[in-house]
């Protein structure tokens, strides 16, 4: 069993004495309540539910971490679902609506107070049973972050985050690719800002991005998968599992699943159409074979994941640049750049999320800049 509470390190690795932190989540052993870190880096802000949407908070949550090389240490009690904001040379707008409810900042919302600040976010969960935390590029890349963890035994956990000139690459390798893939790149003052994940340019163009992109891969991929089986690896209860395509449907008969053709929006996003549904083993299916498409691996792979090969990930023409890119422009080629890029090979296969993990953390670090 963990600790009640967890200090956390932060090393600010910018060139900026202007950096501020912001801890954000629900408190568990507070009835799950929202809470946020305040100033001072110990105390906790629950607020109340106001009786109007956009309300300010009440209490002052920016941490300032002090100049280039400083250590700041934050104690948080146990929280799920928790982020660790970081914005350089501004503050960030958090606002609350009833509930409460945190109005956090928003990439794919133009009139967002915070959409021209320089920001990013990584994940966590600090519960009784363990520390959960990763670096997330599912919705947008900005600022390189990076983590460590010494466990209670074995050797420290790192993620290495971005490289130096990690957005620049980024950005660079989407103008090359041409197309709707250099809409990505977001600017201010001239300046590449971020880079949002295809879900967030989409809803930020109004679904006017990559329509159709993926028909062609996802027909050929149907037709294949109508003459021979598909095997996929639940790495759950339910084991292997043999699907094949009736109709225009993938059918999984040995436990009831079934997956139309998913439209582009499906796959970037993971969570729409046919991969609505995550009830029971549709859940680990649905994981598995959207992992494969965002990676491009569906049409070469017959058995997912355990014949999964991170070279043959994003080798065909068509397939999710941007995390391919996002992968190519991190020091260890680690991150999540898709929501199931946790999908990996049993056997000790390579982890492309970039996590780190312990039942008994006794040092955690994040790193900005």
């Amino acid at each position: 069993m963990t600790p009640p509470t967890l200090d956390i390190h932060i090393q600010n690795k910018t060139s900026s004495s202007n950096v501020s932190a912001y801890i954000t989540g629900q408190a568990l052993n507070h009835n799950n309540h929202v809470v946020l870190v305040k100033a001072d880096g110990k105390s906790l802000y629950y607020p109340e539910s106001p009786s109007e949407i956009l309300q300010p908070l009440r209490e002052d949550c920016a941490i300032p971490l002090g100049k280039p090389g400083s250590t700041t240490t934050v104690t948080i009690p146990q929280i799920a679902g928790g982020r660790i904001w970081f914005s350089v040379d501004s503050q960030l707008t958090f606002l609350l609506n009833p509930g409460p409810a945190v109005v956090e900042p928003s990439v794919s919302n133009p009139t967002d107070p915070s959409i021209n600040a320089k920001w990013g976010f990584c994940e966590f969960t600090y519960n009784s049973s363990q520390l959960y935390a990763n670096i997330s590029y599912v919705d947008f890349v900005s600022l390189p972050i990076a983590m460590g963890l010494i466990p209670g035994a074995g050797p420290e956990q790192v993620v290495q985050g971005l490289k130096e000139d990690g957005l620049e690459l980024i950005c660079a390798g989407l103008v090359a690719q041409g197309g709707d893939w250099e809409k990505l790149i977001f600017k201010a003052d001239g300046k590449n800002l971020r880079v949002l994940s295809p879900n967030n340019a989409i809803v930020m163009n109004q679904g006017n991005l990559f329509r159709g992109y993926y028909d062609a891969y996802v027909n050929e991929a149907w037709s294949k998968y109508a003459k021979c089986p598909l095997t996929v690896d639940t790495q759950a209860e339910w084991g292997k599992i043999e699907g094949q395509v009736h109709g225009d449907e993938l059918k999984f008969d040995k436990v009831g699943a079934s997956f139309g053709k998913p439209s582009t929006g499906d796959i970037f996003g993971c969570s729409s159409g046919p991969f609505a549904n995550n009830a029971g083993a549709a859940g680990p299916l649905t994981a598995r074979i959207s992992a494969a498409l965002n990676r491009s691996t569906l049409l070469v792979n017959d058995s997912h994941p355990h014949k999964e090969k991170v070279e043959n990930y994003y080798q065909h023409q068509v397939t999710n640049h941007y995390a391919r890119l996002v992968h190519e422009a991190n020091k260890d080629g680690r991150g999540y750049a898709f929501p199931y890029d946790d999908v990996a090979p049993g056997g000790g296969g390579i982890d492309q999320s970039g996590f780190v993990s312990d039942g008994n953390p006794k040092t955690f670090t994040v790193i900005v800049g």
